[in-house]
């Protein structure tokens, strides 16, 4: 099985840039910048990404944030990540990115831009990783981070952005806080692509449909919590990104034998499978998959759905699809 998951394609639709970031390369930016509070050595920077609960982990994962400061660190993630996925069979990825945590650290709008430009030319060179870029407004940063987001994506996106989307903390930051921002962003022709469900719980998830008109889901995992809302996902073809080895280490799941993920997609709910923030959680795709094989017992057959899920559910060209989903079938030997 393990060579069979090793070969299957695969698209990544559901990765953060900052949390993608394997231990050598934080450790290389933690050397860069050592006055931000991330470890420098191995042992205790593995010892800092063991994760209490979601909010241990939005705290950490803010301190792994300071340490990106420059063109030439997002460079470096990116290529990491690249690297990392081609260990996977990646071939295609929707990679979120946070443009004000950048912002925020007087990058200046172009330099941002420029150096996704130059990541996605030197993955697809390099490692044969094809990116795209979801730009996610940053809850965290309260209802200001929509405009401010919004503004760069309009005004300065780099080739192959396909979406808007939602990150950070659920409580206390209401989805329709970014209505205006995501009926913007679909007026320009973006996809709509918000975080719900994660840590919150059904009605998270009916407000980002209702008021962001979202076209797929991150998390999403509350869902199985309303039947009504399965029901909804499964007739309208929403979804989800499900995430289940992040799912367990922030406690947003307890137990990974509880995981609703085999629940779902026998409701009929499209489901795909992502890491999440892989570097921060000692995962790769190829984990997830075997994960779904161990734990939920899926056969060839069904990772192989997983994988065309995903296919379908992302936003590449309509021949990289085509290409993905036949290699996919010859695979299984159809």
């Amino acid at each position: 099985m393990k060579d069979f998951v090793a070969a299957l394609p695969k698209v990544e639709l559901h990765v953060h840039l900052v949390g993608s970031a394997s231990i050598p390369t934080v450790l290389e930016l933690a050397r860069r910048h050592p006055d931000r509070g991330v470890p420098t050595e191995e042992q205790a920077l593995r010892d800092f990404y063991e994760f209490h609960d979601f909010a241990h982990f939005i705290d950490n994962y803010v301190k792994v944030d300071s340490i990106v400061r420059t063109g030439e660190d997002v460079l470096a993630l990116l290529l990491g990540l690249a690297r990392d996925q081609a260990a996977s069979n990646i071939r295609y990825s929707e990679v979120t990115v946070t443009p004000t945590a950048h912002l925020n650290k007087e990058m200046e709008p172009d330099e941002l831009t420029e150096t996704l430009n130059k990541a996605r030319v030197l993955a697809k060179q390099q490692y044969g990783v094809e990116f795209a870029w979801v730009f996610d407004i940053d809850g965290f940063l309260g209802k200001e981070a929509g405009p401010t987001t919004l503004d760069w994506v309009l005004n300065h996106r780099p080739e192959a952005t396909v979406g808007l989307g939602l990150g950070g903390p659920e409580i206390g930051v209401p989805r329709e806080w970014f209505r205006e921002q995501f009926a913007v962003a679909a007026d320009n022709g973006l996809r709509c692509l918000p975080h719900a469900g994660e840590t919150t719980g059904p009605q998270t998830i009916w407000a980002a449909i209702n008021e962001l008109h979202a076209e797929r889901i991150g998390h999403g995992t509350s869902a199985i919590q309303d039947p009504r809302l399965v029901s909804y996902l499964a007739e309208h073809r929403i979804p989800l990104e499900v995430n289940p080895t992040s799912n367990i280490r922030t406690k947003a799941v307890a137990a990974i034998e509880n995981h609703p993920l085999p629940d779902l997609i026998a409701a009929g709910v499209p489901v795909v499978l992502g890491t999440d923030d892989p570097g921060m959680f000692h995962t790769t795709l190829n984990d997830e998959y075997l994960l779904c094989h161990e734990v939920f017992t899926f056969d060839r057959a069904q990772l192989a759905e997983l994988a065309s899920t995903g296919v379908a559910a992302s936003y590449a060209p309509q021949e990289v699809k085509k290409a993905l989903l036949a290699e996919i079938k010859a695979l299984l030997g159809k």
